[in-house]
């Protein structure tokens, strides 16, 4: 296992250096002028001369490849660099965000898959019957359903038609101080509707697994030494049934990422979203590079975790392999 870990983050090293080599050249090649977007447009009141001097200071006027190397090694010396868009520095603008995010991230995705595993489980019991065409319904037509537009109707009917849930936000209204009472009920729909862009996929794997292990000649068995239904389901064919959906636990991250993306903006929750849409409008070079980084750290110890879930649950899986 130590081996396996060992050589994806050796591996890890490469892609990182790639992308965010990658983000300064796309981020070159934008119409968009750091310059006036930290001079707050360049209005008339802007001379040609701050804008030069501006750019000056920023780097904007140097090749891009040059922009890459220093932020690199600067990084690897733990400087981040200054924000161009929020005015402080990258790891001060990020250490104040991401822990909502992976507050809100977290909490959807344990949700997804205890609610997801629990409709899979129980539409795989009777496949083809009343239960299983409805859930299977319902997940395919979320599956289709775009997270901001999810998150439009949950604050329409949840907020605004019964006035039930905060429409957005951390605190209450007029509140100046932050308490774990005003966070938890802010959190419940931008967590609710997150969770549920994630449901159908655990609902479809976890009824095609059970499903099919159903079918096995294993539990077969176990139904005729008379064992009850209730621990063939859980106890063999739930174990077997599993094993598909902790490879889904690697690959659903990337999306996770894109859609708190998208929450956090239709709820003002206040992670890492906003610095996202910040940095790439202001061509904020150094935290459009920190925050890449981080998501494809992320994006690669989900599917690490999902190799070593897998590896651990089936002994027939080898770590060396």
């Amino acid at each position: 296992m130590a081996r396996m870990a060992g050589r994806r983050l050796l591996a890890a090293v490469p892609v990182l250096l790639v992308v965010t080599f990658a983000v300064f050249a796309v981020a070159a090649a934008s119409p968009f002028d750091p310059a006036r977007v930290y001079a707050g447009g360049g209005g008339p009141g802007t001379g040609q001369g701050v804008l030069d001097q501006l750019r000056d200071n920023l780097g904007a006027d140097r090749p891009f490849a040059a922009r890459w190397w220093d932020w690199l090694t600067a990084a690897l010396t733990g400087d981040l660099g200054d924000s161009t868009s929020l005015r402080q520095p990258v790891a001060q603008a990020i250490g104040e965000r991401i822990g909502w995010s992976v507050l809100l991230c977290g909490t959807a995705f344990a949700v997804a898959v205890a609610v997801g595993t629990a409709l899979g489980v129980l539409a795989a019991r009777r496949r083809g019957g009343l239960l299983d065409r409805a859930v299977t319904s319902l997940a395919y037509t979320l599956e289709a359903a775009p997270p901001f537009w999810l998150g439009l109707l949950a604050v329409w009917f949840f907020s605004l038609k019964t006035g039930a849930l905060p429409a957005g936000g951390l605190t209450d209204t007029g509140s100046d101080t932050v308490t774990a009472g005003q966070v938890a009920t802010h959190l419940v729909l931008p967590a609710a509707v997150l969770a549920v862009t994630q449901l159908p996929w655990f609902v479809l794997y976890v009824r095609q697994g059970v499903g099919d292990a159903l079918d096995e000649d294993p539990v077969r068995g176990a139904r005729a030494r008379g064992l009850a239904e209730r621990t063939v389901l859980l106890g063999h064919a739930l174990r077997s049934g599993l094993l598909p959906v902790l490879t889904l636990i690697g690959s659903r991250v990337p999306e996770l990422i894109t859609g708190a993306l998208l929450v956090e903006t239709v709820f003002s929750w206040p992670g890492i979203a906003s610095a996202t849409v910040d940095a790439a409008t202001g061509v904020d070079f150094p935290l459009l590079a920190a925050l890449t980084v981080l998501a494809t750290a992320a994006v690669l110890a989900g599917n690490l975790l999902s190799d070593l879930l897998y590896g651990l649950a089936d002994p027939r899986v080898g770590f060396d392999g």
